[in-house]
């Protein structure tokens, strides 16, 4: 494809100005038209990048000549929208988790799978030198163990959809996705989790039904067992997220923001590329524009994969 990428937006706020700014430097991209059901959102992200705003995605795909999509939306928001965009064609790259519901996700997963578009998943952590130079270090290596913990606090107030189990699966589902997402893409796939949760601290926070701990126990496929244990009862600063893989060899490697380091130092070496690498939205791009889906490193199926680990972990909490 020698002409710019057209992109269309699907939601405005929050991750979607991180993939705007990214794409607004690229030669190759033009942001043809922004939607939200935020009138006010989308013209003032019109503003800033440019193309066309709606409040309703249905007349951006009948109205705008598009390649692509990207659908920034909360968990219980996908739905429909991505179906009717892989039907018509497009091109999608879908922010995570990508579905709040599992039937959901298998029926635009067979949309995508029936359309044969390019699909993408925003697990912007699988693009950086740190998560290969792990991947590539453990890829031949038995793993006994997985430890991961994820802590934080609640963003946005007491109205925003985060605080609500029902509209966002609460930080395991929401945010931990992304540790989870990371631990399947290093040690392999997961079979099966227990869940426990409690909600004894964040009580007094208004409008918040979501747990403010979480853990989960982790069968892998391979063998190997963990745990991910999360809080967002941390609303006053503090907490931070680490995963550990204890490995044959008898050490752990630990992988945290930006960094992976060996337990004791001098057990083993792991060397991290200093090459730029590709971001996830020029991964995109560079696929639809050459056909060459192995630059994408979670598909639409593989991004439905990880949210059914945390799918069938609230599951386990709620059924015991």
């Amino acid at each position: 494809m020698s002409q710019p990428v057209k992109v269309g937006f699907v939601g405005t706020g929050g991750i979607a100005n991180s993939h705007l700014r990214n794409l607004a430097e690229m030669e190759n991209v033009r942001i043809a038209a922004l939607c939200d059901i935020d009138e006010s959102r989308a013209n003032t992200a019109v503003e800033t990048y440019g193309g066309q705003p709606y409040t309703d995605y249905r007349r951006m795909f009948d109205e705008v000549d598009l390649d692509a999509v990207y659908f920034c939306l909360p968990p219980f928001a996908h739905s429909d929208g991505e179906i009717m965009a892989a039907e018509r064609g497009f091109h999608l790259l879908v922010q995570k988790p990508v579905v709040l519901e599992l039937e959901t996700g298998i029926r635009i997963m067979e949309a995508i799978d029936k359309s044969g578009v390019i699909s993408c998943v925003g697990y912007q952590g699988r693009y950086n030198n740190v998560a290969t130079a792990a991947r590539d270090f453990l890829k031949d290596k038995t793993v006994g163990m997985v430890a991961c913990h994820r802590w934080g606090g609640v963003p946005g107030g007491p109205s925003h959809w985060w605080c609500v189990m029902e509209k966002s699966g609460g930080m395991l589902h929401e945010q931990a996705t992304h540790q989870l997402d990371m631990i399947r893409y290093i040690a392999g796939e997961i079979v099966e989790v227990y869940k426990i949760d409690a909600m004894q601290i964040n009580i007094d926070q208004e409008n918040h039904t979501i747990p403010d701990a979480e853990v989960v126990t982790l069968q892998f496929e391979s063998g190997a067992v963990g745990y991910i244990s999360t809080s967002s009862a941390l609303i006053n600063g503090g907490g931070g997220s680490r995963t550990d893989f204890i490995v044959e060899g008898h050490y752990t490697v630990q992988l945290g923001w930006g960094e992976v380091r060996i337990v004791p130092e001098d057990a083993a070496t792991i060397t991290v590329s200093d090459e730029e690498p590709l971001s996830i939205d020029e991964a995109f791009i560079q696929a639809i524009q050459t056909g060459d889906k192995s630059l994408i490193r979670s598909s639409y199926t593989d991004g439905l994969k990880s949210a059914a680990i945390s799918i069938a972990a609230n599951q386990s909490s709620r059924e015991h």
